[in-house]
């Protein structure tokens, strides 16, 4: 059976070319598809009735062609959603953790698809219902929820929504003894918000209308938002702010950042008129974080050349630069990733070797001892605590076959508490499956990590389907976690893989480096290795593997459809950033100056414009024979503009040789991160792995074996 017989022929949607050219440093590019950018974008966004309607009928037409090119999946996806939603423990709950005379913890009910949050006495008890998500959703197509935090007084709860799916969030207040609003309401903020000392007010962060986040505010409650006083504007558009505070309500810290520098200022939660004060002034290259500790100041950072990060402190009262003090010193491939300052212990998280480990250090004595793991390949989170005076601290351990457990560890007697292990309602066996960790050779000797699993009956000769997934952008590592949805393709042969490429920090901070900017191309080639080693061993064949990826990762899906069709048996690209030399050259979207540090800035630099054209999805689109690919995108993500996958499908479809059809899902009520309740994104994600089965050959054989 051909790749091409597995779907109908139908008519396929035909943007009409409207050609705008362009030229920088010399060089002119044509854009045919432009117009399907909305002139309006920024107050579509919020009010998505406002797209123009031709523009609309576009990305109508394409839902329409993929509904019929998928048509026969219906009963596929019905069956992979259930088998999904049966791993769901629909009414789970986590575990409530302490806070003065209560403990806090977020629930769901049977049927529900968003959180409910609530409180309970310290030691147990009945619970209080705060919040509950599925009320506060009816009758929007689209909510979720954004931060929810419990003032220190345990009276008030500031929470945020957002149900446009643009991700400007409105902040609301709850008085918890009676469960009623506040008159107190501010829109368009980053989605979060910090109490003062005395929680009668609160910090946040304002977002301009390019979706910045440019204003920290101060709103006393009872007051006109209007009013609010700014307590920091940040005028350079190239970087991200936050506000945040300190478990023993005595700072507030506003973060400012972009992917190589970082600067903090500090105020008293006490006192929200005092002027912030710098704690180091932004230095190109120069990154830290603050973290609590007491009359000091924990620092993580790379400063004096400390590229994969050292632990410093300095006085909390003065913590300037030249008050820093070597705690931890730099290891060269140890990665630091976090630190979290208790009243006698620090905890640490890092990377060596490719896996994460937890360390804990007694403030005393300086000892320090490490968490015992036992997998090949496995995630660990830190989940810290609510108090700052405690012994108890948490953490998460899964791998690709042990479900999510959650510990409460006792840094001085070295205990641990298993508190939960992730419940699989319809079953799972962790001895049906293998996890492996491979490395593949890149093309310049580097050695990239594959985490992998199937099951322990899929036969590895080659002919196993595959769904390889990566990112490989921003330093982000995609843990080797349990993942309860990828059972339903393991379950059906595949061999499920996460290639852990250049551009995120798997390796160290070095693997980031060699994966941005000059050397991105490093990222991409890493991919093509994975597939081609998976391949030599027998674990897959090319024209069986599904190559995935979103976002930055959507990138990545662009990128090695250009430079090697024949490795992939289909391509599914989610919110995917492909039109990247377009986006960076235009200062007016929201993401653009904070990502130059990422990619280059094409407007200043006419290197890092060839750089960027070299490689970018959407300028490289040639006349080859691509593997079927699936385009999903959300209308109103400020992140990735649905006119990016819009653009690139058309043009995919305009210069393509071969007959494998490309697929353009667009959801008209979501943003970047799909569709927000939990059993709607189940939907979604059947949606994508039926195109994975349909692709491989296996949706049929499927099909036959439900009937």
């Amino acid at each position: 059976m051909t790749k091409t017989s597995r779907f109908p022929i139908v008519s396929t949607p035909t943007p009409q070319k409207r050609p705008v050219y362009e030229t920088h440093h010399g060089i002119t590019r044509t854009d045919e598809y432009a117009w399907l950018r909305a002139d309006n974008w920024q107050e579509m966004f919020r009010d998505p009735s406002l797209l123009d309607a031709g523009i609309r009928a576009e990305l109508e037409a394409e839902n329409a062609y993929q509904s019929k090119l998928m048509a026969d999946t219906s009963d596929l996806r019905k069956q992979l959603f259930k088998e999904m939603k049966g791993r769901i423990k629909e009414d789970d709950s986590s575990v409530p953790m302490k806070d003065g005379p209560y403990a806090y913890g977020s629930s769901f009910k049977l049927g529900g698809e968003q959180p409910r949050y609530f409180r309970m006495p310290r030691e147990g008890g009945t619970e209080q219902i705060l919040l509950d998500g599925d009320l506060e959703a009816e009758g929007k197509a689209y909510f979720r929820l954004g931060g929810v935090d419990h003032s220190a007084d345990h009276r008030k709860l500031l929470w945020a929504f957002d149900d446009k799916g643009s991700e400007f969030y409105t902040l609301r207040v709850r008085d918890l003894a009676d469960g009623k609003e506040l008159a107190d309401q501010i829109p368009a903020t980053g989605g979060s918000g910090v109490w003062d000392a005395g929680n009668d007010g609160f910090f946040y962060t304002r977002l301009d209308p390019n979706h910045r986040p440019s204003k920290v505010l101060f709103h006393a409650l009872g007051q006109d938002p209007g009013t609010d006083r700014l307590i920091y504007e940040e005028t350079d558009p190239g970087f991200f702010m936050n506000v945040d505070g300190t478990r023993d309500n005595q700072w507030i810290m506003i973060g400012i950042n972009d992917h190589e520098t970082s600067e903090y200022r500090l105020l008293s939660a006490s006192d929200p008129f005092a002027e912030p004060k710098v704690v180091s002034a932004r230095e190109t290259g120069l990154q830290y974080e603050l973290e609590e500790g007491g009359d000091v100041f924990f620092i993580l950072t790379n400063a004096d050349g400390a590229k994969d990060f050292k632990i410093m402190t300095a006085p909390a009262s003065d913590p300037v630069r030249a008050n820093w003090r070597e705690l931890v010193p730099h290891e060269p491939g140890r990665l630091i990733l976090s630190v979290i300052g208790f009243k006698d212990h620090m905890v640490r998280l890092e990377r060596k070797e490719g896996l994460p480990r937890i360390v804990v250090r007694d403030r005393i004595t300086g000892e320090e001892h490490l968490l015992s793991l036992d997998e090949e390949a496995f995630s660990l989170g830190l989940s810290g605590s609510y108090e700052y005076d405690t012994e108890i601290m948490r953490f998460s351990y899964s791998s690709m076959t042990t479900p999510a457990q959650v510990f409460d560890y006792n840094m001085r007697t070295r205990e641990r508490a298993l508190l939960k292990t992730q419940e699989v309602p319809s079953g799972h066996d962790a001895d049906h499956y293998v996890t492996r960790r491979l490395m593949a050779p890149a093309a310049d000797g580097e050695l990239v990590p594959i985490s992998l699993l199937h099951h322990r009956d899929t036969p590895l000769d080659g002919s196993a389907p595959c769904l390889l997934y990566g990112y490989g952008s921003y330093g982000i590592t995609v843990p080797a976690a349990f993942n309860t949805n990828c059972l339903s393709l393991v379950d059906r042969g595949f061999v499920y893989a996460i290639a852990h490429v250049r551009g995120g920090k798997d390796k160290g901070y070095g693997w980031y480096d060699d994966g941005k900017r000059a050397h991105k191309m490093n990222t991409f080639t890493d991919f093509i290795a994975c597939a081609r080693h998976l391949v030599a061993e027998r674990y897959s064949a090319h024209d069986r593997i599904v190559a995935q990826g979103g976002s930055a990762g959507g990138m990545l899906m662009g990128a090695i459809a250009n430079m090697a069709p024949d490795c992939f048996g289909g391509i599914v690209a989610e919110v995917p950033f492909v039109d990247v030399l377009t986006t960076m050259l235009d200062a007016t979207l929201p993401l653009t100056p904070p990502e130059w540090p990422e990619w280059g800035n094409p407007i200043a630099s006419a290197d890092d414009y060839r750089t960027i054209a070299a490689y970018s999805p959407y300028d490289n689109v040639a006349a080859l024979d691509y593997p079927p690919i699936l385009a999903l995108a959300g209308l109103t993500d400020p992140r990735v503009t649905y006119w990016e996958p819009a653009k690139w499908v058309a043009r995919l479809r305009d210069r393509k040789s071969g007959d494998n059809p490309v697929l353009f899902k667009i959801n008209m009520d979501s943003g970047h991160a799909g569709a927000s309740g939990r059993f709607s994104r189940l939907e979604e994600i059947a949606y994508t792995y039926s195109f994975a089965l349909k692709v491989t050959g296996k949706a049929q054989l499927i099909e036959e074996t439900l009937r």
